[in-house]
Formats: C-alpha cells, structure tokens, sequence
C-alpha cells in the first residue's frame, strides 16, 4: 500500500481511542468480532466512529467527494423524478444520510423552480456534526426553505412520499465470508498480542451461512473466493415494507447485479477504504479516519424489499437514469463559452459517462401503490438483470 497523509497528533489519539473500544469489542466476545460488527463501530460508535465524529468526510477538503458535491446538475435532474414520485403518492421527502446537505439545498431549489415544493423535506442522520452542517449549507444556499426541513433520530412508523439515500447502502455493515472447497466460513477480526487487528476464520453460521449457501449455489462459487454479504442493507430494505405505505425509495450507489457482483473476476471482493481522496483495501488502518465501503449486491436489495411486499419501479445505471431525468436540459440553462458551463460540462460527463461515475453507479427505485413509469427509467431500465 503506498504512502497514505499522515493524521495529525489529535487525530491520532481519536484513531487510538476507537482502536481500543474495538479491542475491547473483540475481547468480550472471545476473540473473534463478527467484521460487520467492526465496520459498525469503525463507522457509527458514538463520539468516536467515521461518521459520528467531527472530521470533515465530503468535498475536497474530506476523503472523498460524492455527486451532489460535484454539481448543481445532480439535484437538479433527481428532482424531476421526486416532483413525479411525489405526485403519485404525497408531498413529503426523506433523506436518508444527507452528507454535507448539498444535495437537499439542490433538490429543494429545483423543486421550487419546478412549483413542487413538498411539504417537509426531512432528513435522517444520527451524526450532531453533519446535521449541523446540513443545516449551515442549507441555511446559506436555501434559508428560505430551511423551514420545510425537519431532523428526524429515526425512521418513522409509517410514510408516504419518496425516500432518497444517495450512497449509503454501501456504508451499511456487511460481514466477509470465504466460500471454500466444500466449507464456507466467516472471515471475523481478532487481536494479536501486540494489540494489532488480526483476521479470524469460524465457520460461517444462521442467517449468514443461509444467504451465503444461496449464493454459492445461484453464482456457482468455489474455491477460495472472498466476498461480503450485507445483511444490514437487506434488513434496511424489507424494513420499509412496514413501513411505506405509498411512495417511492430512490436508493443510489455503486454495485451490481449479484450475477456481477460475485463474478469470477471479483475473488477478493469489493471491500475499499478511502481516506483523503486515496483508496486503499486496509479496514484496519487508523479506525475512525477512513470510511469504510462494499459495493452494494442489488440483486438481494429487491429480493428483500420484494418479500416484504413492495414492488420494482425500476433500475438502470446513473448515467442513463440522469439522462432520463433532464440533466443535458439542466446543463443547456447555463449560459454556454462561461467557466460555469465548462465546469457544469465537465462534472456532468464524469456523472454519465460509462467510463466514469455513469455505469458504476446504480438507481434503483422500489415502492408500492405507485402504477406509473417513472421518468429515470423511461429508456434503458436494466430490471431484468437483477
């Protein structure tokens, strides 16, 4: 692994602090930390997890930077497709991990240019630092708006409207699992005596083994192939079957179909850190200043929201799905021969082109009582590969 940035001293120690809770972690339970245990923790546990702490994540100045912090354009056409969405069922949005709350502040300024303004735009997000930042950039880009917008702590009983997460499935905890010659075991996080991260192995068990022998026989796995399976993204979609009850989830992210997803060129997996715009495959590496993801398996994200009574709306690629949406529309407004279009321009190519953001990233929309075709998926739905 090449050289990472050095942290500074005070993030060191906060690195160190969550290093220790996990060592802990592993202790109690014997020696072996189930790794979806540990990408919890590295990611959520109070005060101290990537997302729960103060670093800054997002945009140049973070580890990574994501669509809406890219371009305007991005908000723009996905709220074409909420004002439809929201016709069809009710005037209400939730954001589920809002970021930096740049695409909100985007989505609500479309909305009202389009006069289809919901009623509340509220947004999920357990971290106190990024609902205040939320709140700062909606405050500076829409502070005439910032009284639709409501913080919710959890998931509420019952919704209709549209639910947007633009990647966070990926960050949701999934467990390693090693498919091998006749045996699959769960590949877990244990810790040697100089108090250093170790990987473990026990055989895979319960709910994990079920899902992995499901997968080994549909994908026709063997032989020392390592990959993740996500229950947590499972359980987060069928969850909104109790609780949807007219809408739309709009649910963004990079990943595959499972037939791609646990393809032969994929051994070792999807599993990637980012820390200050370098990715790198060492989940261990300074706990808490790094995010930790696995590319999302859409296949089992629709078998779970299926069985728990909601429908396919559609699904396609990023590119074709803004494109679908008006984005070349949006981009046509901005005066051309000016550097905001030659940003625009360039930001949206990396947003659709195959080569880039455009095939990597999928949309995928699930729902119930909505009957129409959705706008994204009018040319190149791809539901059938799933």
């Amino acid at each position: 692994m090449s050289r990472l940035p050095e942290p500074s001293t005070e993030a060191l120690a906060h690195s160190q602090r969550l290093h220790d809770a996990i060592a802990d972690a592993v202790r109690r339970e014997g020696g072996f930390l189930a790794f979806s245990r540990y990408m919890e923790m590295a990611l959520y546990a109070p005060g101290l997890g990537y997302y729960a702490a103060g670093a800054r994540k997002f945009g140049s100045a973070g580890d990574f930077v994501t669509a809406p912090e890219m371009t305007p354009l991005f908000g723009q056409a996905l709220a074409t497709q909420i004002a439809q969405a929201m016709l069809a069922s009710a005037p209400m949005v939730i954001e589920v991990g809002a970021g930096s709350g740049r695409l909100a502040a985007d989505v609500l300024l479309a909305l009202e240019k389009m006069d289809s303004l919901p009623d509340c735009y509220a947004i999920l997000d357990l971290s106190p630092d990024l609902r205040a930042r939320q709140r700062e950039t909606l405050a500076a880009a829409a502070p005439h708006l910032l009284s639709r917008v409501h913080w919710l702590d959890r998931l509420p009983e019952h919704f209709s409207g549209v639910v947007v997460a633009n990647e966070l499935l990926d960050a949701l905890p999934a467990d390693l699992v090693v498919w091998g010659e006749g045996e699959i075991f769960e590949r877990g996080v244990g810790v040697d005596t100089n108090g250093r991260f170790t990987w473990n192995e026990r055989p895979a068990g319960g709910a994990l083994l079920d899902a992995a022998l499901a997968i080994a026989e549909e994908c026709a796995l063997g032989g020392a192939y390592l990959s993740e399976i996500s229950l947590a993204a499972r359980a987060w979609s069928a969850e909104w079957g109790r609780r949807l009850e007219r809408g739309v989830l709009l649910l963004i992210d990079y990943g595959f179909p499972r037939h791609e997803f646990y393809h032969p060129q994929r051994r070792q997996g999807t599993l990637m850190c980012h820390y200050r715009h370098h990715a790198h495959p060492d989940p261990f590496f300074l706990p808490g200043l790094q995010d930790l993801t696995v590319h999302v398996d859409f296949t089992a994200i629709i078998a779970a929201a299926h069985g728990a009574g909601l429908d396919l709306l559609g699904y396609t690629n990023q590119g074709q799905f803004l494109l679908n949406c008006g984005l070349l529309d949006r981009l046509a407004e901005i005066p051309p021969a000016t550097p905001d279009y030659y940003r625009a321009s360039a930001a949206a190519a990396r947003l659709t082109m195959p080569h880039e953001m455009g095939e990597l990233f999928k949309v995928i929309a699930i729902g119930r009582g909505v009957d129409q075709t959705l706008c994204g998926f009018t040319r190149g739905d791809q539901s059938r590969r799933l």
